[in-house]
């Protein structure tokens, strides 16, 4: 049987832990779509265009993943792909009762797509964009956390910021 993923997030900007995830679940499922959201009241700092270039770049060594941006809900976007399954990541217990919620949430809205909460690596699992982009902003060394590519971005981007 063919499983299609859909693992959403706003991936500003993509981490190597994002990418842990990616991978374990490409494992799991005939296809996984890393689905960008636009998230325009987050206020990312990096472009949607430039977040699923990225996530192309970090991502395009694995054969059934595939990137998309999507600024619509959820539920509608995995259904609109064909989606039955719901990736999500938990780095720690505290994301659990936000995470536990949406799923809840997604539930009712779309009962015929099921959540699957996987873990990232122990040596990924306390790295966030949030985190990277601090680091970042205030020219901290955080090329380990991130892709080459995305490190080099993102020093650009808070380069032209000062």
């Amino acid at each position: 049987m063919s499983t299609i993923a859909v693992y959403p997030g706003t991936f500003d900007p993509i981490t190597n832990g994002h990418a842990d995830l990616v991978e374990r679940a490409a494992k799991l499922f005939s296809k996984v779509i890393v689905a960008v959201a636009a998230s325009p009241k987050k206020r990312p700092a990096l472009s949607h265009d430039l977040r699923i270039e990225l996530a192309e770049n970090v991502l395009g060594h694995l054969h059934n993943v595939e990137v998309v941006g999507f600024d619509n809900l959820l539920t509608e976007f995995t259904r609109s792909v064909n989606g039955q399954v719901v990736v999500r990541g938990l780095r720690a217990v505290s994301d659990f009762e936000y995470e536990f919620q949406l799923a809840n949430m997604n539930r009712v809205i779309a009962p015929d797509v099921e959540s699957l909460f996987l873990t990232p690596s122990e040596k990924h699992s306390y790295i966030s964009s949030t985190l990277v982009r601090e680091i970042a902003s205030l020219d901290g060394d955080f090329g380990q956390f991130v892709h080459p590519e995305v490190e080099k971005v993102l020093k650009e981007h808070y380069q032209n910021a000062k």
